[in-house]
């Protein structure tokens, strides 16, 4: 089948949601379809599929307690309209379809329309927004949710009841860890991963971490950037036990990874998923969590749970994961890590990208029926 993967956000910045589109893109050319993806582009694109197709360029947008760099304005709708004419897919399939921009061009054109809801919580001015939003979703032939948050976020916008909303996840290329070599470290390591601004959580990880007991000889890992770094960087300078990253690519996330004792994802709401929980998992390392409902639901009983927010339980949680990865005891047993890499398999890329081809195949044969 011939897909357009539609994302309303940046594909040049990383996202969660610019990542599963990429990611699908890559597993439904593997399954021999024809994926084309259109977004924003502000520059380059890490692992540029083929025949992707630019609709302009992103401005900021304060969104979820974070920023969404989103193409507003009639330029970047037109491309998307022109691109879908001349492309002509079997089906487009539109993430976080009622996002503004080329997406609504989108939901305007005949084809048979997917769309995938990835956003949790509350929405500003959502019941003003639920009459227009309602009527938008009315094209879509199919809906689909990566949690079962996402799916109630989305009912209370777009209307509709659960039997309308497919939850399908989100998907991991598992096939990197599996195949990743440890980076070198001498000593056990806590991996933190994601945007740095209030809602991840990361200050109050680093307030938990630097109260942990020297002896247990840990180092934090620090991946990534954002509106935060600098005033965290200033706040801890001098810890030596605090390696800043930056921006890293796939392989060397991989690598971190399957070398963390611990992977943890302080987030302090606004999760629907939790796409590094599963890379964590699938790396065999323990993942240490806030207790949110998008977490709790890919993790399960294969990690540590704990209130977000709470210096103090965050600093509990760590302090066990690190002394059961030295022991191998607890989560970090090997049959423990096994278990919750098991759990990881089933939001493999792979399977994912098949549950949507399903989609796919029912709304496009529905429409030619």
């Amino acid at each position: 089948m011939r897909v357009a993967l539609v994302s309303p956000y940046s594909l040049s910045y990383p996202g969660g949601v610019q990542g599963q589109v990429l990611a699908l893109a890559r597993a439904l050319e593997a399954a021999g379809h024809e994926p084309v993806v259109l977004g924003p582009v502000d520059g380059p694109v890490p692992h540029a599929p083929e025949g992707l197709v630019s609709l302009g360029r992103s401005v900021p947008v304060p969104a979820n307690g974070s920023t969404a760099r989103l193409a507003l304005g009639p330029v970047p709708q037109t491309r998307a309209a022109r691109a879908l004419a001349r492309l002509r897919p079997d089906v487009v399939h539109l993430h976080e379809p009622l996002a503004p921009g080329p997406t609504w061009a989108c939901l305007l054109r005949s084809e048979p329309k997917v769309g995938t809801f990835h956003r949790a919580g509350t929405v500003a001015g959502g019941r003003f927004l639920a009459p227009a939003a309602s009527r938008l979703a009315a094209r879509l032939a199919a809906r689909t949710a990566v949690s079962d948050e996402a799916r109630a976020t989305a009912e209370a916008v777009a209307g509709g009841d659960d039997s309308d909303y497919r939850v399908i996840g989100n998907g991991v290329e598992l096939d990197r860890f599996e195949s990743a070599d440890p980076w070198p470290t001498p000593r056990p390591v806590v991996l933190f991963v994601g945007r740095h601004e209030p809602r991840k959580g990361l200050g109050v990880l680093l307030d938990a971490f630097c109260g942990l007991d020297g002896e247990l000889g840990a180092t934090l890992w620090v991946a990534g950037q954002g509106p935060a770094t600098d005033d965290l960087r200033r706040r801890f300078a001098g810890r030596t036990d605090v390696e800043w990253l930056g921006v890293v690519d796939d392989d060397e996330l991989a690598a971190r990874m399957v070398a963390a004792s611990v992977v943890c994802a302080p987030s302090l709401g606004g999760e629907s998923f939790g796409v590094v929980l599963v890379e964590a998992m699938a790396a065999r390392a323990v993942v240490v969590a806030s207790a949110l409902a998008g977490y709790g639901a890919v993790v399960g009983d294969h990690g540590l749970l704990v209130p977000p927010g709470d210096v103090a339980a965050l600093r509990i949680g760590l302090d066990q994961a690190l002394r059961d990865a030295q022991g191998g005891d607890g989560y970090a047993a090997p049959s423990a890590l096994d278990a919750a890499a098991t759990r990881a398999a089933q939001w493999s890329m792979t399977e994912v990208a098949a549950r949507y081809v399903e989609v796919y195949e029912a709304v496009h044969f529905a429409g030619h029926g």
